[in-house]
């Protein structure tokens, strides 16, 4: 049978034009503890979260931080600072991190008996009663519940297990993969969020835990490399504590380098902060501050090119461990911030975080690595930019194909000068970085130039009294 064509069609090539990747920022990833035995979740295992109600979903939700380190973030990001994306790492196991309470005669009130949120529901045996049949356990908001399924008054003894979160090591919180079980955990398992979720985090944090040198190096190394190609900042506090710790400014740099909180690609925070009742570490305020600046209209707008220094926090006062006040004035704050330590402040606009410096400074005075945001815009960047470009890994080393990439790396950045989030930027493909060798290998190597903008740290107004306008008074 003949090919016969009649009549019109129509097609369609591809523009050749390529459109940068759009990546989020000020993402968290978070190491810590929380009451899963209340919720049936998981244990090491990356939870990503919206909202405070998906996260308390998952995780279950106490106001006692100290024992529960995740709901600080959870409160924080979602409750304070309406935060997008959050991934979450539980390390507390109610079956390995847990204790035996004794039997314990306890009242019987409203045909029921509130235990502590601790307590593990399947594991409560009250004594001569069988458990379906007379009673059913059950978690509320802050307890364990037994209730009676039949009148019951008077007393009842109970016994059960409970979570020990005092059980929790700083070894669970580093984590690692077992070879016998074939498992990754804790900080390790940041490795894990871009495979399964197509995020990338950029903002790593321990509450209660990254003040522990040990602790703090693992989650530099981790901000250094995530799936061998992206960095973050890792969030850390200094330990505010009268006995191993630093509880006056003064003390502070002394205690930062004795502890080797020295590097890039760390924030150090001091002290803690309060709202109300609560109690803050500052690393999780400052990173709900970052993530809120980097995504408002007003300064990043998606972009990390703004620093959250001089910007609000959620505190009405500063304070060390023990809960004693601390009071900075503008130099003493200056001084941490000399010394590489981001502070809080309250001056003139409320509360604020107060420094633009990562713990690299003044021994590493590179802006590109001592400015946070100078920092993070240049990590940013780069993510963009391998997201971006992974799908023309291996196509052939053609000219036309080159000159594409250069022409659109050239105009992202020069639409990010247009918005002022660059002061300016360029791709070179430079002959003299591109040998016969290295192409014929498969690499090809671009150079990109780029100025982001420095934070407007200090602002000299110089006073002169002028004779002229005397002399213009008698003038004419």
């Amino acid at each position: 049978m003949s090919d016969v064509s009649h009549g019109v069609n129509a097609g369609k090539t591809d523009s050749g034009a390529i459109t940068p990747v759009s990546v989020d920022t000020g993402v968290h990833f978070v190491v810590g503890t929380a009451p899963v035995q209340a919720t049936n979740g998981k244990v090491n295992e990356v939870i990503m979260a919206s909202s405070y109600a998906e996260a308390v979903q998952a995780l279950g939700y106490s106001d006692d931080w100290k024992k529960y380190s995740l709901c600080e973030e959870i409160y924080t990001a979602f409750t304070l600072f309406n935060s997008a994306q959050v991934f979450f790492v539980n390390v507390l196991d109610p079956k390995k991190h847990k204790k035996t309470v004794a039997e314990k005669e306890m009242d019987v009130a409203d045909n029921q008996i509130e235990l502590p949120l601790e307590a593990i529901a399947g594991s409560v045996e009250v004594t001569g009663k069988t458990a379906g049949e007379d009673y059913e356990v059950f978690y509320g908001d802050t307890a364990c519940i037994v209730e009676f399924l039949k009148e019951t008054t008077g007393k009842a003894n109970v016994k059960y297990d409970a979570v020990d979160p005092t059980q929790v090591t700083k070894s669970d919180i580093i984590g690692g993969y077992s070879v016998s079980t074939h498992k990754t955990t804790g900080l390790e398992l940041i490795n894990s969020v871009f495979p399964r979720f197509t995020k990338v985090p950029d903002l790593i944090l321990c509450p209660n835990w990254s003040h522990d040198p040990e602790v703090a190096a693992v989650m530099s190394a981790k901000a250094e490399n995530i799936n061998g190609l992206f960095e973050a900042e890792a969030i850390l506090d200094v330990d505010c504590t009268e006995e191993t710790g630093a509880i006056y400014y003064t003390e502070v740099p002394e205690w930062k380098k004795k502890k080797n909180f020295t590097k890039k690609t760390e924030i150090l925070c001091f002290p803690k902060v309060a709202l109300g009742d609560r109690v803050f570490n500052l690393s999780t305020q400052l990173a709900a501050s970052i993530s809120a600046v980097d995504n408002a209209t007003a300064y990043g707008d998606g972009t990390p090119c703004e620093s959250a220094s001089n910007k609000g926090i959620q505190a009405d006062r500063m304070v060390v461990a023990d809960g004693s006040e601390v009071i900075l004035d503008v130099q003493q704050a200056n001084y941490l911030n000399e010394n590489g330590v981001v502070t809080a402040l309250n001056f003139y606009n409320g509360f604020v975080s107060w420094g633009n410096y990562t713990a690299c400074y003044p021994a590493d005075t590179d802006m590109t690595n001592y400015f946070y945001c100078i920092n993070r815009m240049f990590k940013w960047v780069g993510k963009t930019l391998i997201l971006t470009y992974w799908n023309y890994l291996d196509r052939g080393i053609k000219r036309r194909l080159l000159d594409a990439i250069v022409q659109s790396v050239n105009d992202w950045l020069s639409s990010l000068a247009t918005d002022e989030k660059i002061i300016g930027g360029r791709v070179e493909l430079n002959a003299s970085e591109n040998s016969a060798s290295q192409l014929a290998a498969g690499i090809v190597r671009f150079h990109i130039y780029m100025t982001p903008p420095s934070p407007l740290q200090k602002m000299d107004f110089v006073l002169e009294y002028d004779l002229s306008y005397l002399e213009a008074l008698v003038a004419a």
